[in-house]
């Protein structure tokens, strides 16, 4: 087992104020970060999902933000080299946002996988909505499952829900029991069939 790396800190060259720091393990070969102002700190989500991909994490970001709306990237740092010399000047991290979440990917190398242990629901308001992340999510060696699931290209995977699943179905446990039947049958959900089978006595 890697011993824990008892580097200090990166202390802040800012002039922000007051200000906290960050320091991440280097035997994990990811460099100490930027510091963060307390003012900025305050403005952060509190939890950040930090997605481990091998050598493709820029690839992905600009991918997801092209799938999704309102998205963009926010941050690339590189590999310094004083760790893994091979790697010196490769892209380390990638900051990106989603429709509003934060989401942080790390070029770690070929030994972590993405599972269906992990998945990410996406909520829509309508089929169309519903067709649309279907298509990009499964295309270029994107994976259909089953039940509204879908893996992408590179093994994430989410779930195209419709919105009214957790916020309205869910209060009635009958109806939900009855649309959860309907899901059991289906790959990509056809909001039609399943409004139906909720709605149904």
């Amino acid at each position: 087992m890697k011993k824990l790396s008892t580097n200090p800190p990166v202390q802040c060259q800012c002039n922000a104020g007051p200000a906290r720091t960050s320091h991440i393990n280097r035997q994990c070969g990811i460099a100490p970060l930027h510091c963060v102002s307390s003012r900025a700190m305050s403005r952060m989500q509190t939890i950040t999902p930090m997605l481990w991909f091998d050598n493709q994490v820029e690839e992905a970001a600009n991918f997801y933000v092209l799938v999704f709306k309102n998205s963009k990237v926010k941050q690339i740092t590189h590999y310094a080299g004083e760790e893994f010399p091979e790697k010196k000047g490769q892209v380390m991290t990638v900051s990106f946002e989603l429709n509003g979440q934060e989401f942080t990917a790390l070029n770690g190398g070929p030994d972590f996988k993405f599972t269906e242990a992990v998945s990410f629901v996406i909520n829509c308001d309508t089929q169309e909505e519903i067709d649309y992340y279907w298509e990009k999510l499964t295309a270029g060696g994107g994976k259909e499952v089953e039940c509204g699931w879908v893996a992408d290209k590179y093994g994430l995977s989410r779930q195209v829900t419709p919105a009214k699943f957790f916020a309205e179905w869910v209060k009635d446990p009958a109806g939900l029991q009855r649309v959860t039947h309907e899901v059991w049958q289906m790959k990509k959900l056809d909001l039609a069939k399943l409004e139906k089978a909720f709605a149904a006595k």
